[in-house]
């Protein structure tokens, strides 16, 4: 999909629909949606630098009860993670509430890996249980 804002959308309503499909918990679902939502937000953004031209791919798989999603950008990656956000701070609006992407990945899915990628790219890959 094109790195336009919106279009994350479309992975998020797919991963959705399948894990439904799956047979994954409504609550469960509701993780993966903000997960994908925030990774492909983040390649759009951070990895491609809202290139219209650059693309993010979406890669889905299911198996022994995990649902792997892989989000690949065009960009050059994570240099370093990110330091955690804090939580109190940010609903006190004394920090500002962007910065909680990878955070939330971390936390609603069960893995959540970063790796460059040989061709040039960067791809973050999440794994999520059928029950935690």
């Amino acid at each position: 999909m094109p790195s336009v804002l919106g279009y994350e959308r479309v992975a998020m309503d797919c991963s959705a629909s399948l894990a439904k499909f799956i047979g994954f918990s409504a609550d469960r679902i509701d993780d993966l949606k903000t997960a994908v939502s925030e990774a492909c937000m983040n390649a759009m953004e951070h990895g491609n630098r809202l290139r219209p031209d650059a693309r993010v791919i979406v890669t889905m798989n299911f198996g022994d009860d995990a649902f792997t999603v892989s989000v690949m950008d065009e960009g050059k990656g994570l240099l370093d993670l990110p330091k955690k956000p804090d939580i109190v701070q940010k609903i006190a609006r004394k920090e500002t509430p962007r910065g909680l992407g990878i955070y939330l990945m971390e936390q609603l899915m069960d893995q959540v890996e970063f790796n460059e990628i040989a061709e040039g790219g960067h791809v973050v890959r999440m794994v999520i249980k059928m029950a935690n």
